[in-house]
């Protein structure tokens, strides 16, 4: 369930996170942070993807890595035992199907689990940042998402202190530099770090006394072996001078040598002299066709010679595969891609993945190696024209969209609608649940992200300000704090190319938003000015009354009452004349707080009632709840506190019913707060020590502070 969580300091200052169109101001509270309400596992994480089928011999590389470790199962390494190790070597050697199987055999030594991750360092797509990835790796290590901190230096921190007791397993793969990877060392040398790169990274050496293992390609004897592991013993062994020119012809590469006798075990008949010469012409024909080295020389011709024999059909899929912005995808969006229902498409993309041409990684999810992206790149300029590639990407981009806007509707009903581009015969994804929303952002975030560079590279400009519009909600909920910022600064300058006012409004106020909780508090106040002043002269009643309120909460919480209370005022008549009926609601919330502030309580109590009711006659029920906690607050502080305790007791209710244990513990809390007031002190414990249960129960260090409640009455 998606709600606000809320930190209580027990002073006065009372901040807000989350829009100016969804923020509940909640009374004295900390800070306002939108969450996912599961309680977190307590299982240690296993991410290791499987290993390679197939693998073949590198025994003496294998051994390399256990004398590293100083042992031959590294279930007891001794303390000069390195514990960051890097395989280096050359694109599609075998470094990342080397590193997991053997990290696959060693497993069992790391009881606290293992931690993976690629960091795209030679992708199309752009490599991960330090920042991103820590923060992966935080949230697999069940930190609540508002509570990784937005600097890198104190990610770090957090993520060396959680690992600093712990025996992990973590490998880092494609790692393109030191620099991309260094802050994701743990402190201490009992984990192990394992990182695979194409690069030598010698900084890690110098510095982090890391061991580089330079993994070369397959011998004679071995690509023999790997290509007798598919092909078959008696077809190699009858013909083994061939199958030692076709391993001279792919290179000795192992991912060259898969996709080569892949093809060739689907015909059974065919020589493997047959192969050689066929390999030999396709060498020829591309020899003549080259104008330079490149990373894909050693390849090409197995790739080619394979892709060649595909079906017409396969090889367009193959091609379209190139128009992805990211190196994993669904089913679902290739559909898109290649305009064919998806029943249709997925025997297709079946096909494929048993000729090594793609690898299944989930029942639903499919991988390209960055050497066959690559080519694939290569064969889309070459065979597809510019416009059916532009067509392809646009519906792809489409697809994107749509079904970002109908996570949106699932996740935030109230939130901003926004035109839509038509849907011709895609079949965005839908949902039923919120869990099945929060799943499919975190397995899509990175492409929606590679998909809005893509819109903005592409001039697809009317999609590149709706997506993050739409997206906006995922990105605040889930405290993905700078990529939010990033995706409004890319919508508002999107909007700006095509002169579209309503686009630019939107994103600024959301802007506005991750400005203020990246603590840019004037440039904040800047932005939602703007958002309102455009708002107000295309006529959006509604982002102008919210941007008027973000601009009330900043003034609020630099302590600017009087205007604040100004601004508020302005947005409650704008939401009157325009029928919103929430933005009202928001708007007396707002105001009843800041009369609260102000020592107005009368005031304060009334625009908090008149907001509560407002909530109830929409049915807006998780909101109600927020609502009664500055209402109990309001009635507390004017000495009504049986009615506090009961406005208190309702929330406690409503968030058991939404099962988000946060909030309840939060109304817990101040429900405590309000029974001590009165020197009920057994009551006040009795509620407390809920709040400090549910929170130790979700690993919330603020159960600290409520236990120090506890404490201070109980002495």
């Amino acid at each position: 369930m998606a709600s606000l969580s809320v930190e209580g300091d027990g002073g006065a200052a009372n901040d807000f996170s989350g829009s100016g169109e969804s923020v509940v101001q909640a009374g004295t509270v900390h800070s306002v942070h939108f969450h996912n309400a599961g309680r977190p596992h307590s299982m240690p994480p296993r991410q290791l993807p499987g290993g390679i089928g197939g693998f073949v011999n590198r025994l003496s590389s294998l051994a390399q890595l256990d004398s590293l470790l100083g042992s031959s199962t590294a279930a007891h390494r001794p303390p000069s035992a390195p514990h960051v190790v890097v395989i280096v070597g050359a694109p599609g050697v075998g470094k990342t199907a080397l590193a997991l199987h053997w990290a696959h055999l060693v497993r069992e030594h790391f009881p606290d689990g293992e931690l993976y991750i690629d960091m795209r360092g030679y992708g199309a797509d752009h490599p991960l940042g330090p920042e991103q990835a820590i923060d992966v790796f935080l949230r697999s290590l069940n930190v609540a998402p508002d509570r990784i901190p937005i600097d890198l230096e104190e990610r770090a921190s957090l993520y060396r202190s959680i690992l600093g007791d712990k025996k992990m397993l973590i490998v880092l793969d494609n790692a393109s530099s030191a620099k991309q990877i260094r802050q994701l060392l743990p402190g201490s040398r009992d984990s192990l770090v394992l990182v695979t790169s194409r690069s030598r990274i010698s900084g890690l050496v110098v510095r982090e006394g890391a061991i580089r293992m330079s993994l070369d390609v397959l011998s004679s004897n071995d690509s023999v072996r790997l290509l007798a592991e598919i092909i078959g013993e008696d077809r190699v062994d009858a013909e083994i001078r061939s199958a030692e020119q076709v391993a001279v012809l792919c290179g000795f590469l192992p991912l060259a040598l898969r996709v080569v006798a892949e093809r060739t075990a689907g015909r059974p008949h065919m020589r493997l002299s047959e192969l050689v010469n066929e390999l030999n012409g396709e060498q020829s024909r591309l020899d003549a066709l080259a104008a330079e080295v490149d990373e894909l020389t050693d390849v090409r011709a197995a790739f080619s010679w394979s892709y060649r024999a595909l079906a017409h059909e396969h090889r367009h899929i193959f091609r379209m595969l190139a128009l992805h912005p990211g190196p994993e995808f669904c089913c679902s969006v290739v559909a898109a891609l290649v305009d064919v229902p998806e029943a249709e498409l997925k025997p297709q993309l079946e096909v494929l993945v048993g000729v090594h041409l793609l690898q299944q990684i989930s029942p639903d999810r499919y991988r390209i190696h960055d050497l066959l992206r690559a080519y694939s790149v290569e064969r889309s300029n070459h065979e597809l024209a510019q416009r059916d590639r532009t067509y392809a990407m646009r519906r792809m981009l489409s697809w994107y969209l749509i079904g970002t806007d109908n996570a949106r509707q699932l996740m935030v009903p109230y939130s901003r609608a926004v035109s839509l581009v038509p849907a011709g015969r895609i079949d965005a994804p839908s949902f039923s649940t919120l869990q099945d929303v929060i799943n499919w952002f975190e397995s899509e975030r990175l492409n929606l992200l590679a998909a809005l560079h893509q819109a903005m590279e592409l001039g697809q400009f009317d999609i590149a300000w709706k997506l993050p519009v739409v997206a906006d909600a995922f990105f605040e909920m889930r405290s993905y704090w700078k990529e939010w910022r990033q995706i409004h600064v890319d919508g508002v300058s999107a909007a700006r190319m095509i002169g579209d006012d309503l686009g630019e409004a939107a994103n600024l106020i959301c802007l506005g938003d991750a400005m203020w909780r990246l603590g840019e508090h004037e440039d904040a106040l800047t932005t939602y000015e703007q958002s309102s002043r455009i708002a107000h002269e295309i006529g959006d009643r509604r982002t102008e009354g919210y941007a008027l309120r973000g601009s009330g909460l900043i003034c609020y919480e630099i302590a600017d009452y009087d205007r604040a209370l100004q601004l508020f005022e302005n947005a409650l008549e704008v939401f009157r004349a325009s029928s919103v009926k929430r933005g009202e609601a928001m708007s007396l919330l707002s105001l009843g707080t800041t009369f609260k502030m102000l020592g107005r309580m009368d005031d304060a109590v009334r625009h908090c009632e008149e907001a509560v009711e407002i909530l109830r006659d929409i049915d807006d029920v998780w909101s109600v709840a927020w609502a009664l906690m500055p209402l109990a607050e309001a009635l507390g502080s004017a000495g009504r506190f049986s009615e506090s305790e009961g406005q208190l007791a309702e929330a406690v209710e409503i968030f058991r019913r939404f099962d988000d244990r946060n909030s309840e513990a939060m109304a817990w809390e101040h429900l405590g707060d309000v029974l001590a007031s009165q020197r009920k002190s057994d009551a006040a414990i009795a509620a407390w020590s809920k709040s400090f249960e549910i929170l130790e129960s979700l690993g919330n260090s603020r159960s600290r502070e409520v236990g120090q409640k506890i404490e201070g009455l109980q002495g």
